[in-house]
Protein backbone atom coordinates (compact mmCIF):
# COMPACT_ATOMS: atom_id res chain seq x y z
CA UNK A 1 0.00 0.00 0.00
CA UNK A 2 1.15 3.65 -0.90
CA UNK A 3 -1.37 5.77 -0.75
CA UNK A 4 -2.24 7.89 2.20
CA UNK A 5 -5.78 7.87 1.90
CA UNK A 6 -5.72 3.98 1.15
CA UNK A 7 -3.92 3.92 4.42
CA UNK A 8 -6.29 6.17 6.37
CA UNK A 9 -9.31 3.84 5.34
CA UNK A 10 -7.38 1.03 6.23
CA UNK A 11 -7.28 2.19 9.40
CA UNK A 12 -10.80 3.34 9.83
CA UNK A 13 -11.74 0.04 9.01
CA UNK A 14 -9.70 -1.72 11.38
CA UNK A 15 -10.85 -2.99 14.49
CA UNK A 16 -7.24 -4.42 16.06
CA UNK A 17 -5.41 -1.84 18.22
CA UNK A 18 -1.99 -2.99 17.60
CA UNK A 19 -2.71 -3.11 14.01
CA UNK A 20 -4.08 0.53 13.87
CA UNK A 21 -0.65 0.96 15.49
CA UNK A 22 0.87 -0.70 12.65
CA UNK A 23 -0.85 0.87 9.58
CA UNK A 24 0.38 4.39 11.55
CA UNK A 25 3.92 3.50 11.50
CA UNK A 26 3.70 1.93 8.33
CA UNK A 27 2.12 5.54 6.23
CA UNK A 28 4.54 7.38 8.40
CA UNK A 29 7.75 5.62 7.13
CA UNK A 30 6.46 5.11 3.64
CA UNK A 31 6.02 9.40 3.80
CA UNK A 32 9.76 9.21 4.83
CA UNK A 33 11.09 6.92 2.30
CA UNK A 34 9.33 9.26 -0.46
CA UNK A 35 7.18 6.18 -1.26
CA UNK A 36 3.85 7.53 -0.55
CA UNK A 37 0.98 9.05 -2.98
CA UNK A 38 -1.47 12.02 -1.96
CA UNK A 39 -4.13 11.92 -4.27
CA UNK A 40 -7.40 9.91 -4.92
CA UNK A 41 -9.96 9.37 -6.92
CA UNK A 42 -12.51 7.52 -4.46
CA UNK A 43 -15.18 9.14 -2.60
CA UNK A 44 -14.75 10.14 1.09
CA UNK A 45 -16.46 7.78 3.26
CA UNK A 46 -18.89 9.65 5.71
CA UNK A 47 -17.26 9.79 9.00
CA UNK A 48 -20.49 7.19 10.77
CA UNK A 49 -18.53 4.27 8.76
CA UNK A 50 -15.24 5.54 11.10
CA UNK A 51 -15.11 2.56 13.37
CA UNK A 52 -13.75 2.15 17.00
CA UNK A 53 -12.85 -0.88 19.14
CA UNK A 54 -15.57 -2.70 21.04
CA UNK A 55 -13.41 -1.73 24.48
CA UNK A 56 -12.92 0.74 26.18
CA UNK A 57 -16.78 0.97 27.43
CA UNK A 58 -17.76 4.73 26.21
CA UNK A 59 -19.22 6.47 28.70
CA UNK A 60 -20.95 10.06 29.12
CA UNK A 61 -18.15 12.48 30.91
CA UNK A 62 -20.67 12.87 34.23
CA UNK A 63 -20.60 9.11 34.46
CA UNK A 64 -17.03 8.53 34.49
CA UNK A 65 -15.11 7.93 37.89
CA UNK A 66 -13.41 10.32 39.54
CA UNK A 67 -9.73 9.40 40.36
CA UNK A 68 -6.99 10.72 42.63
CA UNK A 69 -3.36 10.27 42.23
CA UNK A 70 -2.65 9.12 45.50
CA UNK A 71 -3.24 4.89 44.96
CA UNK A 72 -2.26 2.86 42.19
CA UNK A 73 -5.47 2.28 40.98
CA UNK A 74 -6.07 6.13 40.85
CA UNK A 75 -2.57 6.39 39.24
CA UNK A 76 -3.70 3.62 36.54
CA UNK A 77 -7.41 5.20 35.93
CA UNK A 78 -5.61 8.30 34.77
CA UNK A 79 -3.31 7.41 32.79
CA UNK A 80 -6.00 4.85 31.18
CA UNK A 81 -8.28 8.61 30.53
CA UNK A 82 -4.80 9.38 28.93
CA UNK A 83 -4.03 6.66 26.85
CA UNK A 84 -7.67 6.92 25.08
CA UNK A 85 -7.06 10.65 24.75
CA UNK A 86 -4.07 9.86 23.00
CA UNK A 87 -5.68 7.12 21.10
CA UNK A 88 -8.99 9.26 19.89
CA UNK A 89 -5.48 12.00 19.09
CA UNK A 90 -4.40 8.94 16.38
CA UNK A 91 -8.14 8.64 14.52
CA UNK A 92 -8.39 12.61 14.52
CA UNK A 93 -5.02 13.19 12.96
CA UNK A 94 -5.93 10.27 10.15
CA UNK A 95 -9.49 11.66 10.09
CA UNK A 96 -8.54 15.80 9.14
CA UNK A 97 -5.92 14.27 6.05
CA UNK A 98 -8.18 12.12 5.06
CA UNK A 99 -11.41 13.84 5.12
CA UNK A 100 -10.57 17.16 3.51
CA UNK A 101 -8.77 17.74 0.32
CA UNK A 102 -6.70 19.56 -1.99
CA UNK A 103 -4.81 21.10 0.36
CA UNK A 104 -1.08 21.57 0.19
CA UNK A 105 1.09 17.91 0.43
CA UNK A 106 2.48 19.31 3.41
CA UNK A 107 -0.57 19.26 5.40
CA UNK A 108 -0.72 16.19 4.74
CA UNK A 109 2.61 15.06 5.81
CA UNK A 110 2.50 17.12 8.83
CA UNK A 111 -0.65 15.64 10.12
CA UNK A 112 0.42 12.36 9.22
CA UNK A 113 3.73 12.67 11.33
CA UNK A 114 0.92 13.82 14.36
CA UNK A 115 -0.74 10.74 13.73
CA UNK A 116 2.94 8.63 14.22
CA UNK A 117 3.45 10.79 17.16
CA UNK A 118 0.27 10.23 18.62
CA UNK A 119 0.68 6.59 17.93
CA UNK A 120 4.14 6.63 19.70
CA UNK A 121 2.37 8.55 23.07
CA UNK A 122 -0.25 5.42 23.35
CA UNK A 123 2.15 3.27 22.98
CA UNK A 124 4.62 4.86 26.11
CA UNK A 125 1.39 4.53 27.54
CA UNK A 126 0.01 1.24 27.26
CA UNK A 127 3.19 -0.39 28.35
CA UNK A 128 3.02 1.92 31.54
CA UNK A 129 -0.25 0.76 31.85
CA UNK A 130 0.68 -2.85 31.59
CA UNK A 131 3.67 -2.34 34.22
CA UNK A 132 0.07 -1.76 36.94
CA UNK A 133 -1.44 -4.86 35.38
CA UNK A 134 -3.95 -2.56 33.23
CA UNK A 135 -4.15 -3.18 29.80
CA UNK A 136 -6.39 -0.24 27.25
CA UNK A 137 -9.63 -1.24 27.90
CA UNK A 138 -10.01 -2.47 31.16
CA UNK A 139 -11.60 0.76 31.93
CA UNK A 140 -14.32 3.01 31.01
CA UNK A 141 -13.35 6.12 28.67
CA UNK A 142 -15.07 9.23 27.75
CA UNK A 143 -16.77 9.20 25.41
CA UNK A 144 -17.07 12.76 23.99
CA UNK A 145 -13.90 13.04 22.38
CA UNK A 146 -14.44 11.97 19.09
CA UNK A 147 -17.52 14.32 19.05
CA UNK A 148 -15.69 17.24 17.69
CA UNK A 149 -14.80 15.47 14.82
CA UNK A 150 -18.41 15.08 14.50
CA UNK A 151 -19.18 18.19 14.47
CA UNK A 152 -16.87 19.43 12.25
CA UNK A 153 -17.16 16.81 9.32
CA UNK A 154 -17.73 19.58 6.73
CA UNK A 155 -15.79 22.66 8.44
CA UNK A 156 -12.09 22.76 8.19
CA UNK A 157 -11.56 25.75 9.89
CA UNK A 158 -14.34 24.35 12.71
CA UNK A 159 -11.81 21.18 12.73
CA UNK A 160 -8.57 22.88 13.27
CA UNK A 161 -10.11 25.39 16.29
CA UNK A 162 -11.95 22.96 18.07
CA UNK A 163 -8.80 20.01 17.96
CA UNK A 164 -5.35 21.06 17.82
CA UNK A 165 -6.62 24.75 19.02
CA UNK A 166 -9.35 23.66 21.29
CA UNK A 167 -8.86 19.71 22.97
CA UNK A 168 -5.21 19.70 22.10
CA UNK A 169 -4.41 23.17 24.12
CA UNK A 170 -5.78 22.09 27.21
CA UNK A 171 -3.22 19.94 27.41
CA UNK A 172 -0.70 22.47 27.32
CA UNK A 173 -2.89 24.10 30.76
CA UNK A 174 -2.94 21.53 32.50
CA UNK A 175 0.31 18.77 32.02
CA UNK A 176 2.73 20.79 33.18
CA UNK A 177 1.10 21.02 36.52
CA UNK A 178 0.41 17.23 36.20
CA UNK A 179 4.51 16.67 35.90
CA UNK A 180 4.90 18.49 38.99
CA UNK A 181 3.01 16.29 40.81
CA UNK A 182 4.47 12.90 40.12
CA UNK A 183 7.91 14.66 40.47
CA UNK A 184 6.65 15.16 43.94
CA UNK A 185 5.38 11.81 44.02
CA UNK A 186 9.01 10.17 42.93
CA UNK A 187 7.37 8.59 39.99
CA UNK A 188 10.13 9.61 37.37
CA UNK A 189 8.31 6.75 34.70
CA UNK A 190 5.38 9.09 34.55
CA UNK A 191 7.40 12.26 34.61
CA UNK A 192 9.08 11.26 31.44
CA UNK A 193 6.33 10.28 30.26
CA UNK A 194 4.58 13.26 30.55
CA UNK A 195 7.04 15.40 29.53
CA UNK A 196 7.30 13.77 26.29
CA UNK A 197 3.80 14.03 25.22
CA UNK A 198 3.84 17.99 26.58
CA UNK A 199 6.84 18.77 24.02
CA UNK A 200 4.99 17.06 21.16
CA UNK A 201 1.90 18.34 21.95
CA UNK A 202 3.05 21.98 21.93
CA UNK A 203 4.29 21.26 18.26
CA UNK A 204 0.97 19.88 17.30
CA UNK A 205 -0.84 22.90 18.67
CA UNK A 206 1.52 24.65 16.73
CA UNK A 207 0.85 23.00 13.60
CA UNK A 208 -2.90 23.59 14.41
CA UNK A 209 -2.35 27.11 14.26
CA UNK A 210 -0.02 27.45 11.41
CA UNK A 211 -2.80 25.56 9.33
CA UNK A 212 -5.84 27.42 11.17
CA UNK A 213 -4.11 30.49 9.75
CA UNK A 214 -3.29 29.46 6.56
CA UNK A 215 -7.36 28.47 5.67
CA UNK A 216 -8.66 31.43 7.44
CA UNK A 217 -5.92 33.52 4.81
CA UNK A 218 -6.98 31.13 1.97
CA UNK A 219 -10.57 32.32 2.59
CA UNK A 220 -10.25 35.79 3.24
CA UNK A 221 -11.17 35.07 6.93
CA UNK A 222 -9.73 37.47 9.80
CA UNK A 223 -8.09 34.97 12.25
CA UNK A 224 -8.61 35.81 15.30
CA UNK A 225 -12.57 36.83 14.55
CA UNK A 226 -12.44 33.81 12.82
CA UNK A 227 -11.28 32.00 15.94
CA UNK A 228 -13.55 33.59 18.02
CA UNK A 229 -16.94 32.68 16.04
CA UNK A 230 -15.84 28.65 15.82
CA UNK A 231 -15.08 27.98 19.31
CA UNK A 232 -18.83 29.66 20.35
CA UNK A 233 -20.64 27.69 17.46
CA UNK A 234 -18.88 24.46 18.62
CA UNK A 235 -17.95 24.54 22.00
CA UNK A 236 -20.50 23.38 24.67
CA UNK A 237 -20.80 25.69 27.39
CA UNK A 238 -19.66 29.20 26.40
CA UNK A 239 -15.75 28.75 25.93
CA UNK A 240 -13.00 26.97 27.35
CA UNK A 241 -12.12 27.48 31.10
CA UNK A 242 -9.08 28.86 32.30
CA UNK A 243 -6.26 28.84 33.79
CA UNK A 244 -4.61 28.92 30.69
CA UNK A 245 -0.64 28.63 29.79
CA UNK A 246 -0.15 31.64 28.13
CA UNK A 247 4.10 30.93 27.38
CA UNK A 248 3.24 28.01 25.99
CA UNK A 249 0.27 28.89 24.12
CA UNK A 250 2.43 31.63 22.79
CA UNK A 251 5.26 28.82 21.43
CA UNK A 252 2.14 27.24 19.96
CA UNK A 253 0.86 30.04 17.93
CA UNK A 254 -1.76 31.99 19.94
CA UNK A 255 -1.57 35.27 19.84
CA UNK A 256 -1.87 37.87 23.05
CA UNK A 257 -5.18 38.80 21.80
CA UNK A 258 -6.90 35.25 21.42
CA UNK A 259 -5.41 34.41 24.73
CA UNK A 260 -6.87 37.55 26.30
CA UNK A 261 -10.40 36.58 24.78
CA UNK A 262 -10.33 32.98 26.34
CA UNK A 263 -9.60 34.63 29.65
CA UNK A 264 -11.77 37.31 29.88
Amino acid sequence: MKNLFEFAEAFFGQVNVDEKLALTHQAWQTCIAGELTFTSDRPVLPIERVTFPEKPELLAPRQMPRRKLTTPDGIAAFFHAIAHVEFVAIYLAWDILYRFRGMPEQFYQDWLRVADEEAQHFALIRTHLLAMQVDYGDLPAHSGLWDHAKDTADDLPGRLAMVPRCMEARGLDVTPALIEKFKILGDDASVAILTRILTDEVGHVELGSYWFKFVCQQRSFEAEAKYRELIDRYYVGGKPKGPFNRELRKVAGFSDAEIDWLEC
